[in-house]
């Protein structure tokens, strides 16, 4: 970039792309404020485990300068991939092959990635408490942040790297997301190994899934000897209302859950009876497709704030991390903030239509009423 002053540039949301898009332009010599809504870096947790993909992921942690860091905490174990029937028989096994030390897609914590990104910052890039309200274009392609603290702050570039529910995304796009037909109701197992061994047997050093007939349990191994695990059905976005139940009564929910997979395995149901972290309803949404707005001067979109989809394309977290490096790389390439827009908005929209209608088509396999056919077709083709 060759400016003749530096531009002000404001990344909202410290998810793994904002912080990689922070990173690369910090690597690069350029300045960046990242605003978050935690308000601190272990005020929640950051969910489940995350494959690395050797075309997104990876490729953004080697322009960040720490992919040799993200090898040495990474699990190639958790790419194990397991198919298990209702009736709690293992179908499908598959193993990373032997002669790739990283098993092609190496898993790591989702906290652990973003502990990573912020240990490689600048003391002081993420501004913590700066829950966003909204953004005011102020007539010349900068823009004032206004924050629920009371406080502002003034850029020449806002990066809405906000997630699913995205402020920024509201100034470029009329596009909101939309209910999947599926959820997800999130549970955990501690000390799985010692507490729970015929349920970490099940779940193996990956991921398990068993999925039949718009219903299904996905089990993933976390470091730390933690389980966590999905029970997701197709259903109504509230179907717990209209079941007249309190999502914070945790024994009416496990009571539910129970009685909505009645014939499934004792086992798969263990994962339900034994969860020791209670349970959190999760509603799967995704963006309409493609999702494409006009370029604007001063804005731009990253991961889901520019393409939400739903897990079972596996590209999420790795599209967001690639949208950051892409992003960052053309701030330093281009020698102005719009030319760098142009030019990145230009490859990020065709790979997100591409990811996204994968996405959609993998959760209507995953929850069809012959989704254990699909899914055992699926692997059986893919290793």
């Amino acid at each position: 970039m060759t400016t003749t002053s530096a531009p002000r540039i404001a990344v909202v949301g410290a998810g793994p792309g904002g912080l990689v898009c922070a990173r690369v332009l910090q690597e690069h010599g350029i300045a960046v404020t990242v605003h978050d809504a935690d308000a601190s870096r272990t005020a929640r947790g950051q969910g489940g485990s995350l494959d690395m993909q050797p075309d997104t992921g990876q490729q953004a942690l080697r322009a960040a300068g720490l992919l040799e860091d993200f090898l040495a905490q990474a699990r190639p174990e958790g790419r194990q991939m397991r198919l298990v029937g209702r009736d709690g028989r293992i179908l499908f096994d598959a193993l990373p092959p032997a002669s790739d030390p990283t098993g092609g897609n190496p898993e790591i914590d989702r906290g652990r990635l973003r502990a990573l990104l912020l240990d490689s910052l600048t003391p002081g890039t993420v501004r913590w408490g700066h829950k966003l309200t909204h953004v005011e274009p102020l007539g010349d392609g900068t823009h004032r942040l206004h924050f629920t603290d009371g406080t502002s702050a003034e850029a020449d570039l806002v990066v809405g790297a906000d997630g699913a529910w995205s402020r920024v995304r509201a100034l470029l796009s009329d596009a909101t997301p939309v209910y999947t037909g599926v959820t997800f109701v999130e549970a955990g197992l501690d000390d799985v190994d010692r507490r729970h061994p015929r349920l970490a047997e099940l779940t193996g050093d990956g991921t398990m899934m068993a999925l039949d007939d718009n219903q299904g349990f996905v089990a993933q191994r976390n470091s730390g000897g933690h389980v966590r695990v999905y029970v997701g059905m197709r259903t109504d976005e509230h179907w717990h209302r209209a079941a007249g139940l309190d999502l914070t009564d945790t024994a009416a929910v496990r009571e539910a859950l129970l009685a909505e997979f009645t014939g499934w395995s004792p086992d798969l149901l263990a994962f339900i009876t034994g969860a020791a972290t209670g349970y959190t309803n999760r509603p799967l949404y995704a963006l309409p497709v493609p999702h494409t707005w006009a370029s604007t001067p001063g804005l731009t979109l990253l991961g889901d704030a520019a393409h939400l989809m739903s897990p079972f394309s596996g590209m999420g977290a790795n599209l967001a991390m690639l949208d950051g490096a892409d992003l960052a790389r053309a701030l330093v390439d281009h020698p102005t903030v719009d030319q760098a827009i142009t030019a990145y908005e230009k490859a990020l929209l065709p790979r997100s239509v591409e990811a996204a209608e994968g996405a959609a088509e993998g959760i209507d396999s995953a929850f069809a009423p012959d989704s254990a056919a699909q899914a055992l077709a699926h692997m059986t083709q893919r290793h």
